[in-house]
């Protein structure tokens, strides 16, 4: 195993973990550099039981025996190790959680593949919350759905938050980012899924509705924060759905509504 104690915030070696905090530099840096970063212990064995593979570790000493297995595991990948101040002038915030992995990105699946054996699929719509996206994800492994498609300009599931929040469910659920949008939603409808947006239009079916005509390929776009679903995807999409809502409230957040219609619109046999 190769463990390299750090004394130096700029030393180079460290690159993948600096910044951290800065959102829009990471968003650009990570899919560019073909990496993403996996936070704690368990968001990173996660991960390398889904099969990715680390670039390099990253924690404070009291962490080694934690996961000793691990490196056992990976001896050729590089550990940094630090004391905790100089960890968080790296990172930019104090690391409680354990250890830290740079991960390579997996290669992605090609659409098609994704949708072989798909009866459920999620699409979300320029999600830019973080936390939303990795919310969703973890309903989306808990509640069946089979692939995750997100528009271009969707936040990135493989962002520290996103994979955080999901508790690593990220790698569980197949999911691809779509490149022509919303024209690719034609390519699920070629492929026999009925395309549903999940948005209050005057002809919106009740979920309940829905579920009870038991469509056996389905696909539910989900509507960016605030402004939800554009009209150029409503133009394309074969209907819409809404959760019938009580004391004169509209709508719930995206997060939530994903998993309320998850659990309705899943297959029953």
């Amino acid at each position: 195993m190769t463990f390299h104690y750090l004394e130096s915030a700029a030393d180079p070696r460290v690159a993948d973990y600096t910044t951290l905090t800065d959102v829009h530099l990471r968003k650009l840096r990570e899919p560019q550099e073909g990496m993403y970063i996996a936070e704690s212990s368990r968001v990173l064995r996660r991960a390398l039981a889904a099969g990715h593979q680390p670039r390099s570790f990253f924690l404070a000493e009291k962490w080694l025996d934690d996961l000793d297995d691990v490196f056992q595991a990976y001896p050729d990948v590089p550990v940094f190790i630090g004391k905790a101040s100089l960890l968080e002038e790296i990172t930019g915030f104090h690391l409680h959680r354990g250890a830290m992995a740079a991960m390579h990105r997996p290669a992605p699946v090609p659409l098609e593949e994704l949708l072989a054996n798909a009866q459920r699929v999620a699409v979300l719509e320029d999600i830019v919350d973080h936390t939303n996206v990795g919310a969703i994800f973890r309903s989306a492994a808990a509640l069946g759905i089979d692939a995750v498609l997100v528009s271009p300009r969707c936040g990135d599931p493989l962002y520290r938050r996103s994979v955080r929040v999901s508790m690593g469910t990220v790698f569980q659920v197949p999911w691809a980012r779509l490149e022509s949008w919303p024209d690719d939603l034609v390519r699920l409808q070629d492929q026999g899924f009925t395309v549903a947006a999940m948005e209050l239009t005057d002809d919106a079916l009740d979920v309940d509705d829905l579920a009870m005509q038991q469509i056996p390929k389905l696909a539910l776009v989900l509507g960016t924060e605030g402004a939800g679903m554009s009209a150029e995807t409503l133009a394309v999409v074969d209907l819409a759905v809404k959760i019938p809502m009580r004391a004169g409230v509209d709508s719930l957040n995206v997060a939530a509504a994903s998993a309320v219609a998850f659990w309705e619109l899943r297959p029953k046999s």
